[in-house]
């Protein structure tokens, strides 16, 4: 009769502790999907490479901040080849992510990234409706400037299911994805497999749902030892890929340095060439 005494506690103990995790996962998913660093409005990034800043009011809210990184690699007096819409990862802020810059700059492209909402100095609302709809001002902000020929865009980590999304619904050269993920669901649901996190999670960015129509050529890179988003998971787009797509494991790299890998650059020169 003990026994059974201590075994039901310790059942009611574990079914208590499965809750308030539960309930710790649903309200605080937002904390652990984003990590933004915010920059104040008036600062100035100091970058090395040629740049010029700009800020797009969304609505009363919503200010998007947008850097357009110039093409180095260009006669000064000849225009760019064209210009990559470059969606990043969940952390940080654009100045995170300047070493990704070079590469594509020194092919003759300008390189412009926009920060989400809470990121640097954006500000305003973020959903994943909102997200959509804010890469679409700054498609439409690229068009005003190049043809559809010119624009190539390129996500990484979380940004791949925003820029895949915006693949499948305007015209653009080329879709390009850093360590894509099938969808955030099912990494989440990979993290925490004991709970229903199809029915938790408010984010999904169903990069396999996009993919199918996309018309434009699609490269993927992953890391074969990428812990984030593992190789296993993007590996379930390829499916989705038509003939012509690429689906590209770059060896030894991981999560964070896949960009920074030899065979990475090698093979990006030459679609940007």
């Amino acid at each position: 009769m003990l026994n059974k005494k201590l075994l039901f506690r310790w059942i009611k103990v574990a079914v208590l502790l499965y809750c308030l995790v539960g309930i710790a996962l649903y309200y605080g998913q937002e904390r652990l999907i984003f990590a933004p660093i915010k920059a104040e409005r008036n600062a100035w990034y100091h970058f090395s490479l040629p740049s010029t800043e700009l800020n797009l009011n969304y609505d009363q809210n919503t200010n998007l901040n947008i850097v357009e990184f110039k093409a180095t690699d260009r006669p000064a007096d000849s225009v760019a080849k064209g210009v990559v819409l470059f969606f990043h990862g969940n952390g940080g802020n654009i100045s995170s992510y300047t070493p990704d810059v070079p590469t594509f700059t020194a092919n003759g492209y300008e390189l412009w990234m926009m920060d989400y909402p809470t990121y640097g100095k954006s500000t305003g609302s973020r959903d994943e409706a909102s997200l959509y709809k804010y890469s679409l001002v700054f498609y439409k902000l690229a068009r005003s400037r190049w043809k559809t020929d010119q624009i190539i865009l390129c996500g990484k980590s979380l940004g791949t299911g925003i820029a895949a999304q915006l693949a499948a619904v305007r015209d653009c050269r080329r879709l390009i994805l850093e360590s894509p993920y099938y969808s955030l669901r099912s990494i989440g649901q990979r993290r925490f497999p004991i709970y229903p996190i199809g029915l938790m999670m408010h984010w999904n960015f169903p990069t396999y749902a996009f993919l199918p129509k996309v018309t434009v050529p699609v490269t993927i890179f992953t890391g074969d030892e990428d812990r984030t988003i593992p190789n296993s998971n993007s590996k379930r787009l390829k499916p989705f890929l038509k003939p012509g797509d690429e689906y590209i494991t770059v060896e030894g790299a991981g999560h964070n340095d896949l960009s920074s890998k030899p065979f990475f650059k090698l093979k990006l020169d030459s679609l940007l060439k």
